[in-house]
């Protein structure tokens, strides 16, 4: 049976008016320029184009087939779309006809969605190195070897580039140089990306850890046990994660690292949860998309795919978009879980979706990604 189980309870009156006050402030109205977008709840507030009463006219617009599975996340900046794939390249694709600007091979493949940020294209490869690329040519700008694979996603904050390795090293390297600014070892394996918000760097370990550092110069600030972790989600001085070996995700004090409190699934998490509007959203093996409650983790609904979510959701005005391994992406009521529409991929969708100026990013395993829009696309 499901149950909740409630730790610490420390909220305050003003909960509603701070929402989203403590994340880090979005020059960009409508861009997804990392796996977390930059408010690090995978949450596009500015999205106004596709709503509850539209998203079911979805249509392809356009789809680019890559020479690999895309298992990585689309990032979204100034009309073009940065996307990785199995084939061991990045991919720069046009907006609005999914035409291709430049590809830049990584010497293998590319699991982590690309960060964009002043014209430079921030990709890990497990190659064992994070490329810098110039944004508007794929030229290379600078690379960072590490010890061993990365599998996850950069984060750019306040001038740095923040790459999870499995040498279990969390870096932090100047943005413009590639400098190393520092590094922190864990216990094990590193293949969370790390999340930044109000001068920290969240990142879990294989070591079981949930780890908290100062963002300025890697000191330790706190860390706790959360059975080994996948990626974070920071949202009104909470950090939610999900476990990949207790079933619970782990709505943790981002201060403290107290946990407030957990909820338990009936399998494991591998993906990112999103948070928006006082909910948190999150994938789970047992093949459920789940809505909590953001202060209690009381239950608000979940809704069963035809599949493992691998996929981390998207939300956007009252929508929560995911992908899952029946091959299908999916847009649901935010509030409801009700299914407004999906299309169904050639195979697993394990890439998390975009939403941007009306128009939702994904990849495929079946080597392709796709843009969804309302205007009558080629099939």
């Amino acid at each position: 049976m499901k149950h909740i189980r409630i730790l610490v309870f420390i909220f305050c009156a003003c909960f509603g008016a701070a929402a989203w006050a403590e994340q880090p402030a979005v020059k960009d109205s409508n861009n997804w320029t990392e796996f977390h977008r930059v408010n690090m709840t995978r949450w596009n507030p500015f999205e106004h184009v596709l709503s509850v009463s539209n998203v079911g006219h979805l249509k392809r617009t356009w789809s680019y087939r890559t020479g690999g599975w895309v298992d990585s996340s689309p990032a979204v900046a100034n009309g073009v779309v940065y996307v990785g794939s199995r084939d061991h390249s990045v991919y720069a694709l046009e907006v609005n006809t999914g035409a291709k600007l430049w590809s830049y091979d990584t010497g293998n493949w590319v699991f982590g969605g690309p960060a964009v940020q002043n014209g430079i294209v921030y990709v890990n490869s497990r190659n064992d190195t994070l490329y810098a690329l110039d944004a508007s040519t794929g030229v290379l700008l600078w690379s960072y070897p590490t010890a061993y694979f990365l599998d996850s996603s950069p984060a750019v904050a306040n001038g740095a580039v923040y790459v999870a390795s499995d040498d279990g090293n969390l870096y932090a390297l100047d943005a413009g140089t590639g400098a190393l600014l520092w590094s922190f070892l864990t216990g094990q394996a590193v293949d969370s990306s790390p999340v930044v918000a109000n001068g920290r760097v969240y990142v879990a370990s294989a070591d079981d850890n949930l780890y908290a550092l100062d963002a300025s110069t890697g000191a330790l600030l706190w860390n706790c046990c959360t059975g080994g972790s996948g990626s974070p989600a920071v949202a009104n001085g909470i950090v939610y994660i999900g476990s990949f070996r207790s079933n619970n995700l782990y709505a943790a004090d981002a201060a403290t690292g107290a946990v407030l409190w957990t909820y338990t699934m009936d399998s494991v998490m591998e993906t990112s949860p999103a948070a928006a509007n006082g909910v948190v959203y999150v994938g789970s093996m047992d093949h459920n998309l789940y809505a909590l409650n953001a202060r209690t983790g009381a239950l608000l609904w979940k809704y069963p795919t035809g599949g493992p979510l691998e996929s981390s959701p998207a939300v956007a005005n009252g929508v929560v978009y995911v992908g899952s391994d029946d091959g299908r992406v999916y847009a649901l009521n935010a509030h409801s879980g009700h299914k407004l529409w999906s299309y169904r991929t050639g195979k697993a969708v394990r890439s998390s979706p975009a939403v941007a100026n009306g128009v939702v990013y994904v990849g495929s395993q079946d080597g392709k990604v796709y843009a969804f829009g309302l205007k009558k696309g080629r099939e």
